[in-house]
């Protein structure tokens, strides 16, 4: 077991991995010796690199069910095999739950809950029919068990991307393992848009209880863990990276202290 977070040989696939979560997933496994894809809309300025190992991109709508068979078979026509699918790609801008469109809050769900379902569908055809199986890794959040105003469609849809790897752990087993990972607050390249300037951003990290919000290798390192031999009993789980979570607001707001 020494050589458990050894991926040489390994192939991963990483949704929305050019940028932010998805970069510091793929600059993960590049550095424990695997052969990375990532896909996206269009290709990052640059494409994430580590170790002198550099990830290959090929583009894909994960909204369209087409360009996920292609995207795989691209995978697989490259490196032979699919040992790893991370469903990262995601998310939301804000919106007024009271007024948003049925058309906004369809787009939100099809492509936080319905796209991972779909390229976790055709990942597992390949995985099937390898000795090894594979792994998928679902990248949920903390909107999955606590509310999210603002974002409640985005909300919803992770809460069903967890159930969702529950039941595809069942039916896949015992060749595919499914996990999910509930990742809180995270500091990436656009971490302004959310919470301000730098002292935004610090006074938010003050509230997580490890006194700092995610970095992108941090999910990295879960993800390395769920897809590695270590993990080889572990399926149909939801894993909490947020560092602690969030405290209660009545402990700011009561005024009595024992």
């Amino acid at each position: 077991m020494e050589d458990a977070l050894d991926f040489s040989g390994k192939v991963v696939l990483v949704t929305g991995g050019g940028k932010g979560v998805g970069r510091g997933i793929t600059e993960r496994f590049l550095a424990a010796g695997a052969s990375v894809v990532i896909c996206g809309r269009s290709a990052p300025e640059t494409l994430p690199q580590s170790e002198g190992r550099e990830a290959l991109f090929t583009p894909c709508d994960v909204r369209d069910f087409e360009q996920i068979e292609t995207c795989v078979a691209f995978a697989v026509a490259q490196f032979g095999r699919l040992d790893t699918l991370v469903n990262n790609a995601g998310g939301a801008p804000f919106a007024d739950a009271a007024t948003a469109s049925p058309r906004f809050s369809e787009s939100i769900i099809r492509l936080n809950l319905i796209a991972p379902l779909n390229f976790s569908q055709v990942a597992n055809r390949v995985m099937q029919q390898q000795d090894e199986g594979g792994s998928i890794i679902n990248i949920a959040s903390v909107s999955t068990i606590r509310p999210s105003p603002g974002t409640a469609a985005y909300g919803a849809a992770k809460a069903g991307l967890v159930n969702l790897g529950t039941s595809l752990a069942v039916e896949w087993a015992p060749k595919v393992r499914v996990n999910a990972l509930v990742v809180g607050l995270t500091e990436t390249e656009q971490a302004h848009l959310h919470y301000g300037d730098e002292e935004g951003i610090a006074a938010v990290g003050a509230t997580i209880p490890l006194g700092r919000m995610a970095v992108p290798a941090d999910i990295g390192n879960a993800c390395l863990f769920l897809a590695s031999p270590l993990a080889s009993y572990v399926s149909g789980t939801s894993f909490a990276v947020h560092g602690g979570g969030e405290k209660p607001a009545f402990l700011d707001a009561a005024n009595s202290r024992p």
